[in-house]
């Protein structure tokens, strides 16, 4: 069911538009699964895996810049095919070592492909998606500095549960093309992505195969918890990481019961390891 604009709906008939797009997307999320993360990024990642004398580093480099292309790299890596033994790789460069640097060419290069194909009809929404993305890129970074510094969390895993964890409002964002009442309402595009970016995330991250971890750490991840003062889990890592990389943003957008204040901003454990998540989100971003 596709919802088709009208000229003055009620909430009523804009909530039943949402309610037919997630049911749309419940039964597409079955399938092989493609969408646009960041045009730039995307045509600087194909250009990487077209040229002949780009070493692994360099590839690898690139790729992590886009969440959906390294998530499929990890699947594939981690797959009985190419895993048998059972022992999960979780960063690009190791995930490349084992499948091979002209298979990872091939998968990295078919998925940016489809995804510029897609980017096309969302050029209205390049800006709100290139900040979804450098969120996601700043999350992965300080989600590695915090649990290099604080836990004992794999600082590699982190990284990456940063950098998928927003996959789902990515993937929304997408199938928003087919449904113009969205289409013509940005904000209620960006309330809708807000509400349910996390639940649809889950089955996006199960569907390409990732870490149990990754996902549970994942799950609910904008959702305001007690403060978080001692590190614990991934899913405690991600969650700070989310705020010092603006997540707050996101929160404003739930219909909490009464505005949230995320305390973890203003303690000394974190505020002390600001200059090198600053670093570590340059380093990741690069020259973007």
């Amino acid at each position: 069911m596709t919802a088709t604009s009208t000229p003055n709906k009620t909430i009523d008939q804009l909530r039943d538009d949402r309610l037919a797009m997630l049911q749309d997307i419940a039964r597409e999320l079955e399938g092989d699964l493609v969408f646009p993360v960041c045009f730039d990024a995307t045509i600087k990642i194909s250009g990487i895996m077209k040229s002949p004398t780009a070493s692994l580093q360099r590839i690898a480099q690139e790729i992590q810049h886009d969440p959906l292309i390294t998530a499929k790299l990890l699947q594939l890596a981690n797959s009985v095919a190419y895993n048998p033994s059972g022992s999960p790789v979780h960063d690009v460069a190791q995930a490349i070592n084992r499948i091979g640097l002209d298979t990872a060419r091939g998968v990295a290069l078919g998925c940016a492909m489809q995804q510029l194909r897609s980017s096309a009809e969302l050029a209205q929404f390049e800006d709100y998606s290139r900040t979804l993305w450098l969120h996601s890129l700043h999350t992965a970074a300080i989600a590695k500095v915090l649990a290099r510094s604080l836990t004992r969390v794999n600082p590699e895993l982190a990284q990456l549960a940063g950098l998928v964890h927003d996959l789902g409002a990515f993937y929304l964002l997408d199938r928003a093309r087919n449904y113009p009442e969205l289409l013509e309402r940005p904000k209620t595009l960006q309330y809708l992505i807000a509400q349910w970016h996390e639940s649809i995330g889950t089955i996006v991250l199960d569907n390409l195969a990732l870490p149990e971890a990754v996902i549970d750490a994942v799950r609910e991840n904008d959702v305001p918890r007690p403060t978080v003062e001692t590190l614990r889990t991934l899913s405690d890592v991600v969650y700070v990481a989310n705020l010092f990389a603006g997540g707050m943003e996101e929160v404003m957008l739930l219909d909490l019961p009464e505005p949230h204040q995320a305390l973890e901003l203003n303690l000394p454990c974190y505020l002390e390891l600001k200059p090198a998540m600053e670093q570590a989100c340059k380093e990741l971003v690069g020259l973007w």
